[in-house]
């Protein structure tokens, strides 16, 4: 049983003997914090108790290894922005491995993806629900009745969070404030691929809900990720899908980590008050420790990581190991 985000109920995590998740995956230019273990420890969970219960499992999580924030981080350190994506992955894979987490059946990049999510966006255009802004390819939320059913939040809070979480509901021309990104169209001295709306490159949410869509089918038993991603990208994901495959596609359930704070204080890289898996290894932590110190948590709340939680976990792991 899950929390299901969408209506708030506890829910069977999987409808029949196979079980299937998507799971949000990182944006490849400083990875892997706190922030990112547990959220991927909670699934690493979910899907060993899946395989408990007997289920065949099919886990697929991206990566979406092109964005404004990869390419920002390249162009201030300047390094190329594919060197970088690619160091911070397997840095992201390394850290996984020392949790000790399953890894996903799939990890698929945004850029090996291209071709599908440009095929899923082209079936957005054919439905009618694109509309061009200066090049640039928008999501009319206005084609599906059941926007706002992952988040159940009101217009106002949504714009708000939209502004606040890389959206632009204020830029002119857009048909509505919420209407989200599909495709950007090429910007000098940035990476772009030839597509039917011109060159370019891929939005967010899009590239999500191709991808799931595309390895786990038009209905799926769970989507995953932090609870920063229930709006906009969630709901914005869920909301292609349906427009594109029919008002039942997607998700069955949507499953939401908790945030990781330090001192009070939400870990993001836009404050930079991250502490990063290799550190903590590179210092001497076992990462069982690490994994037995965020496990600690509900994975549904926010709670703060501090060294007194650390030492309490190795001390409780090296008593378990004597026993």
């Amino acid at each position: 049983m899950i929390t299901n985000t969408a209506t708030g109920e506890l829910t069977g995590a999987a409808a029949g003997p196979a079980a299937t998740l998507y799971a949000c995956g990182i944006t490849p230019y400083d990875a892997t914090h706190l922030g990112h273990a547990a959220t991927f420890l909670a699934w690493d969970l979910l899907v060993r108790a899946w395989h408990d219960a007997g289920h065949q499992v099919t886990y697929v999580q991206n990566v979406t290894d092109v964005d404004d924030p990869l390419l920002e981080r390249a162009g201030r350190d300047g390094e190329d922005w594919r060197a970088l994506a690619d160091r911070e992955i397997d840095r992201y894979r390394a850290d996984m491995t020392a949790l000790r987490l399953l890894p996903p059946d799939r990890l698929v990049g945004a850029v090996e993806a291209l071709g599908l999510i440009e095929g899923f966006a082209g079936r957005l255009a054919d439905r009618g629900a694109l509309y061009d802004v200066e090049g640039d390819q928008y999501f009319s939320r206005a084609c599906d009745e059941a926007f706002g059913s992952v988040s159940r939040l009101g217009p106002a809070a949504m714009t708000d969070l939209f502004a606040e979480r890389g959206g632009d509901p204020g830029r002119p021309g857009k048909k509505d404030p919420l209407d989200p990104l599909v495709w950007l169209a090429a910007r000098p001295g940035e990476p772009s691929w030839p597509a039917r709306f011109g060159p370019g490159r891929p939005g967010w949410h899009v590239e999500c809900a191709a991808i799931a869509t595309k390895y786990l089918g038009s209905v799926f038993d769970v989507q995953a990720g932090g609870s920063d991603l229930i709006f906009p990208h969630h709901e914005m994901s869920a909301s292609h899908a349906r427009v594109a495959l029919g008002p039942g596609a997607f998700a069955r359930s949507y499953a939401h980590a908790g945030m990781v704070r330090l001192d009070g204080e939400k870990m993001s890289k836009s404050l930079g008050n991250l502490v990063f898996v290799s550190r903590l290894l590179a210092g001497g932590a076992d990462p069982m420790a690490v994994r037995f110190a965020v496990l600690a948590h509900h994975y549904r709340g926010d709670w703060d990581w501090t060294s007194d939680g650390l030492a309490a976990a190795t001390v409780r792991l090296a008593r378990w190991r004597e026993a």
